[in-house]
């Protein structure tokens, strides 16, 4: 009878402590080894558009530190301490430990309390698998290049495998997000990746985030669902806009004159660096494919004419050229949330986006598959 009064006197006690549990703050119990000559940790916390400092408190002579805090919503959190900076993911009720020596080149740390502190953790030990390799491709073009000088050969050889190691690593993100969806890192992880190449993905995303509402308090989330809905109309899979634009010699033409073809919507501009770097790739693809039904219709951001001649005539871009003349700012650039170029639509016959933003091998390989017989 006595063991059986023990045994609830006990649960007494830990249901006591856990209706004492703080639910309207979290807190960070923190442990520095070898802390050196830092003092002072601050904690930072993201909204959707920086991160700001919100707090700070002492370290003391054993490396211990303690953060009580309060926030509406699960949200992103940063420990800065000295030049180092480590991510958090908090909400009120929390009870969070945290770990790392400063002495550690490679950043380690160890968080407990926070499963979302985990996974964030696990997404930033992914990223710093990938952040190594492109920084030992970039390394060796720089030491190459300061010897010989021969800086478009080197690129050449080096884009390629920077781009390969942004392919896996986005892979790799996407693969992680699909893996933990309800964890808030996963939002956090599918912000790292180029939306122009992988907005089919993001979208996904979003219509999974809105249609569970989740992190449906968290403002920053909420910002890249309605982000994420905006182009959703334009994305893979939907009927392009239509639009009408003036040629050169101010002639209008319009989208739906290509009804029943393919057609690529090319939105460039004569200042565009990385369009003219792609125009040549477009011009071998044309000539490759006009005869079997690809058309290209290139929409300038120019807002002058003899530039955008010059640049059409320069490249040899042989197809219809249409503008606003207003770079960001025209009709078409707004009907078509056009916000960075070079941004590309490929329309089938029925008028449906089937692909967007293909580039080099992979709109070689697209028009390949499409038109069935390889260049």
């Amino acid at each position: 009878m006595r063991i059986r009064s023990t045994i609830y006197s006990v649960i007494a006690l830990v249901l006591v402590l856990a209706s004492c549990k703080d639910e309207s703050v979290f807190k960070i119990a923190g442990t520095l080894q070898n802390p050196g000559k830092i003092k002072k940790v601050y904690l930072l916390e993201a909204d959707s558009t920086q991160i700001n400092i919100v707090d700070s408190v002492a370290v003391n002579d054993a490396g211990k530190f303690e953060f009580k805090h309060s926030t509406p919503f699960a949200n992103l959190y940063k420990l800065r301490i000295g030049t180092s900076i480590f991510d958090l993911i908090a909400k009120n009720g929390d009870v969070i430990e945290f770990t790392t020596n400063l002495n550690d080149k490679m950043g380690a740390y160890v968080v407990k309390g926070s499963e979302n502190s985990e996974k964030i953790q696990e997404f930033n030990k992914l990223s710093l698998v990938y952040g190594a390799l492109n920084g030992k491709v970039v390394d060796e073009y720089q030491t190459k290049l300061e010897a010989t000088g021969k800086e478009d050969s080197l690129l050449k050889i080096y884009r390629p495998l920077f781009a390969k190691n942004m392919e896996s690593y986005s892979n790799a993100v996407l693969k992680f997000v699909n893996d933990n969806k309800n964890a808030l890192a996963s939002f956090y992880a599918i912000s790292s990746i180029e939306p122009m190449r992988y907005e089919k993905e993001m979208v996904t995303y979003a219509d999974y985030l809105k249609e569970n509402g989740t992190f449906s308090d968290n403002p920053a989330v909420q910002h890249y669902v309605r982000q994420m809905m905006a182009v959703k109309p334009l994305s893979i899979g939907h009927k392009a806009p239509d639009f009408t634009s003036m040629t050169i010699d101010d002639k209008p033409v319009k989208l739906s004159d290509y009804k029943g073809k393919y057609v690529m919507i090319d939105f460039w501009a004569s200042w565009c660096g990385p369009c003219r770097a792609e125009n040549p790739n477009v011009v071998k693809a044309y000539a490759a494919f006009k005869d079997k039904g690809f058309n290209i219709l290139g929409v300038s951001l120019d807002v002058g004419k003899p530039e955008w001649a010059q640049a059409i005539a320069k490249d040899k871009l042989t197809w219809t050229h249409v503008s606003d003349l207003k770079r960001f700012e025209g009709p078409t650039e707004f009907l078509y949330h056009i916000e960075a170029i070079p941004t590309s639509y490929i329309i089938d016959p029925q008028g449906i986006i089937v692909a967007k933003n293909l580039s080099g091998t992979a709109l070689t390989d697209f028009l390949n598959k499409t038109f069935s017989k390889p260049i």
